[in-house]
């Protein structure tokens, strides 16, 4: 059969079609070679920036560790809390990696890797005396997120905070929970990261701040913030999610696919426990 050049270039075009489509059907993959991954370099120890800029803690240690495994090369860089996901969406760069609670309102935006760590979180004040005294070695309280079944416990906070000002980090999980259990009876102030509501605490410009206890823990130990003192109980459960994942773009399925792979690896070898035991000195395995 003859074809005339009008055909041949009809029969081309109709070949790279059918490809493209036999391509997209099988999850045609790109080859991931270096991988960008943002976190604030202000949340220590989950994430820090050494005198010399360089990026450590937790988070960074750990993304080294599953870019090893997964063979690419990791690129880390520092970005407000705020610009995390519009920047991850917008191509900016590939992954989020910033003690990113695991929720249904972020998952309209983003998807989440399998967590790789789950912390409860904590109410601080100057002179730990803003909420009631508790033991030494108490458990964390642990919401369900349901406001019925979490109300006795809400109720007893809303007591105590009644007329004063709680900081937290906008955008966050934290955030959430307390506009929306104490918004009508406190005075909210929200920050860009957890070391300005912390100079805020100690100014006494607020009477409270409320962050991830794994924060606190390490914060507290810094003699600027000699002051301040855990105060009520710690807060954890299904309330924050199934834990702190990585976010990545929906459309990246296969680069999802590489992270949760390296991170069961990393969760089963002891990895996490042996890192977290380092940063946070407790197990914040999931």
């Amino acid at each position: 059969m003859n074809l005339s050049r009008r055909d041949l270039v009809k029969a081309v075009a109709c070949a790279a079609s059918v490809m493209a489509v036999a391509f997209s059907s099988t999850g045609y993959a790109k080859e991931w070679k270096t991988v960008t991954i943002a976190l604030e370099g202000s949340y220590e120890p989950w994430n820090l920036t050494r005198p010399d800029g360089t990026l450590d803690g937790f988070e960074p240690e750990l993304a080294k560790n599953l870019c090893t495994r997964m063979h690419v090369q990791c690129k880390l860089i520092a970005q407000d809390w705020d610009g995390l996901i519009p920047g991850l969406t917008s191509g900016k760069f590939d992954v989020i990696m910033d003690a990113l609670s695991i929720s249904e309102e972020r998952k309209k935006a983003i998807t989440f890797s399998k967590p790789y760590a789950n912390t409860p979180a904590a109410f601080v004040s100057v002179g730990s005396g803003v909420l009631p005294k508790l033991p030494p070695g108490t458990v964390p309280v642990k919401l369900t997120g349901n406001p019925a079944v979490d109300k006795p416990t809400v109720d007893l906070l809303r007591v105590s905070l009644k007329g004063k000002s709680i900081g937290i980090v906008t955008g966050t999980v934290y955030s959430k929970f307390i506009n929306e259990n104490f918004k009508d009876i406190a005075n909210i102030r929200e920050y860009k990261n957890a070391p300005e509501h912390d100079i805020d605490l100690i100014a006494g410009r607020i009477d409270v701040a409320f962050d991830d206890a794994s924060y606190y823990a390490s914060a507290l130990s810094k003699p600027a913030n000699a002051t301040l003192g855990f105060t009520g109980p710690k807060i954890g459960g299904p309330i924050w999610g199934d834990g702190e994942a990585l976010g990545l773009r929906k459309t990246d399925t296969d680069l999802k696919a590489m992270f949760d792979q390296a991170i069961a690896a990393a969760l089963a070898d002891g990895t996490v426990h042996t890192l977290s035991q380092k940063w946070f000195k407790t197990d914040v395995t999931p």
